[in-house]
């Protein structure tokens, strides 16, 4: 069963802020602003950086077989399960058949996951 994801800490009407002062208190200082529920975005890089793989046209094949993978079903039971022949799911996965928005709904409810991880 699929466990609720947790809420973001950030809601939207968060703030981005920025500091100058004496660099032997910069750890004290995140510190202290983590406590109130701040997050430390300075080690953070853009993922199209961190994974340069990837693009439109391949991740949401990606995010279709980690979840197929999470669920533990084959692609022809996915496939199954939603009406399509199993070499659609590969092609999907591939980045070779696009998913489109009827199609993403699908498998959003088959895999018990929001259709807008596939667009």
């Amino acid at each position: 069963m699929q466990e609720p994801m947790k809420e973001s800490h950030i809601d939207a009407e968060a703030v981005e802020l920025k500091f100058v002062g004496p660099s032997v208190r910069k750890e004290e200082a995140i510190r202290a602003l983590q406590l109130l529920g701040f997050v430390n975005l300075g080690e953070a890089i853009p993922w199209r950086q961190a994974f340069p793989e990837y693009d439109e046209k391949t991740l949401p094949g990606a995010a279709l077989a980690g979840a197929r993978s999470k669920e533990g079903f084959s692609q022809r039971v996915l496939a199954g399960l939603i009406g399509i022949p199993q070499r659609h799911i590969s092609e999907m996965e591939r980045g070779k058949r696009p998913i489109g928005k009827e199609m993403a709904k699908k498998l959003g409810k088959a895999l018990h996951i929001d259709y807008r991880v596939f667009l």
